[in-house]
């Protein structure tokens, strides 16, 4: 719906060539994105909204659920099997009778019931290996789930301050908005009297219009960074998001520069990182998960037990002083075919293709290939604090210069109306100079939101926390 607005109002712009109209309509569309907001969101909100909604998370904590099952299912393999089997059959024509293994031809039914058990006594603990490695990737699909909640915290509070830069910027064009209409009021006021030529109003009125464009693009910059957050927060794109804009930009806190040197930044974050915690535990599955591969390189003792009976409707006796024959009562034959059974199996691999050493030295690669894993994830984020760090000291010094830009350009700026109101500068190079603060100021106001970004990633690499 937006964007339609939009286009309409491009087009209207296009079309119109009456300043005050545009300026109208520029104000109307701010409304209608202003009179949708019915709540504000803090950042503190939106990063708890995000935690429980973010896609992201969601499939993290799946996978983490995942790694849970693995380990507690290797722990209940431990557990002695135990398994209980019945079956039944109807046979006809010539078979053997189940009851005496004596060729018949009739039809009869048979039925036997079972308990079997089995348990592994020693596999050079192969199994416990295997568990210990199940544990260890649980606890690091833990902290990669912890990692998946930072980082969105994190992109949380860099799209809130996108969004705080965009709205400073469209403040800053209704400004520039504002003056330019009141200077072209001003000047058609003169030109009327006589006092200037017309070309000067024809020129303000092009400014205007350009100021105009400059405010819708601002405007839907705003609606951009916006769109950014409710992907983040998994919000629905018809629910209203308006943040929560501190009193006062400059009183966010943050840390000095020497609170946040790189190399101690580093050695922090070493301690807190989450996926640096979970790549030492990936190394500590990886090596257990080696040493069971190689358990399972010897003999494997094993103990079972079985319990089972059976009945055929075929199973007759003659009873005594009888010539017709009955059949076996039920619980009679349980009683007597009942079967009991206790084994010991020792299993000794010798030659199977090589898979059982083939599979140990797979375990071996990965966990070379886990420790580069490791090393790589070490480096990057020691680069990515010392980026910061220049990226944060350039910011500040970007920061300070632009401050001093726009006192340099304000004064300008106020010698350059004196200078005109009294007719001793024409519209285009005052128009400049007008441009020129406009820049300057929104040159702070970027340089100043880069500035407490930059600061804010270093901290964020400290702590592993953010706020504003």
């Amino acid at each position: 719906m937006l964007s339609l607005q939009l286009l309409y109002f491009w087009n209207v712009m296009k079309l119109s060539k009456k300043p005050g109209f545009v300026l109208a309509l520029c104000l109307l569309f701010a409304n209608v994105v202003t009179v949708k907001a019915q709540d504000t969101w803090s950042l503190q909100r939106s990063v708890d909204y995000a935690l429980a909604n973010n896609i992201t998370i969601k499939q993290q904590d799946v996978q983490k659920r995942l790694a849970n099952l693995t380990f507690r299912q290797s722990q209940l393999s431990q557990i002695p099997t135990v398994n209980v089997g019945v079956d039944g059959s109807y046979s006809s024509g010539r078979s053997i009778d189940p009851s005496n293994n004596a060729y018949i031809t009739q039809s009869y039914f048979s039925s036997s019931a079972g308990l079997s058990s089995g348990a592994t006594i020693f596999n050079w603990f192969s199994q416990q290996n295997l568990i210990a490695s199940n544990k260890y990737q649980a606890q690091a699909q833990d902290r990669l789930l912890e990692k998946a909640r930072n980082d969105v915290a994190f992109n949380i509070a860099s799209a809130f301050l996108q969004i705080l830069l965009n709205n400073e910027q469209v403040h800053i064009s209704e400004l520039q908005v504002k003056l330019t209409t009141s200077q072209l009021e001003n000047t058609k006021k003169l030109v009327i009297a006589g006092s200037v030529p017309e070309s000067n109003q024809a020129d303000l009125e092009s400014k205007l219009a350009s100021d105009s464009v400059t405010l819708v693009t601002a405007q839907n910059q705003v609606i951009l960074s916006v769109l950014q957050m409710k992907a983040l927060l998994n919000l629905g794109f018809e629910v209203p998001y308006v943040p929560e804009i501190p009193e006062k930009i400059a009183d966010i806190p943050l840390p000095r520069l020497d609170e946040v040197d790189p190399e101690m930044v580093y050695s922090a974050a070493l301690n807190s990182n989450p996926l640096i915690k979970a790549d030492e535990l990936l190394i500590r599955s990886m090596e257990r998960s080696y040493a069971s591969y190689k358990g399972q390189l010897y003999p494997k003792l094993t103990a079972s037990g079985n319990l089972n009976s059976f009945y055929a409707s075929s199973a007759k006796y003659i009873p005594t002083g009888q010539t017709e024959p009955k059949t076996i009562s039920l619980s009679d034959q349980v009683s007597n075919n009942f079967k009991q059974v206790i084994g010991l199996s020792l299993n000794v691999p010798i030659l199977n293709g090589w898979q059982a050493r083939t599979n140990v030295q797979k375990a071996k690669l990965n966990i070379t290939n886990q420790q580069l894993v490791r090393d790589k994830d070490n480096q990057q984020l020691r680069q990515d604090i010392y980026t910061a760090h220049a990226n944060a000291v350039a910011a500040i010094q970007k920061f300070s210069a632009s401050s001093k830009g726009v006192v340099a350009s304000q004064r300008a700026y106020d010698f350059a109306t004196k200078r005109f109101d009294l007719g001793l500068m024409n519209t285009i190079d005052y128009i400049t100079t007008q441009s020129n603060l406009f820049k300057a100021q929104v040159d702070k106001v970027s340089a100043q939101y880069d500035y407490i970004f930059k600061m804010k990633l270093l901290e964020f690499y400290r702590d592993q926390k953010i706020t504003l």
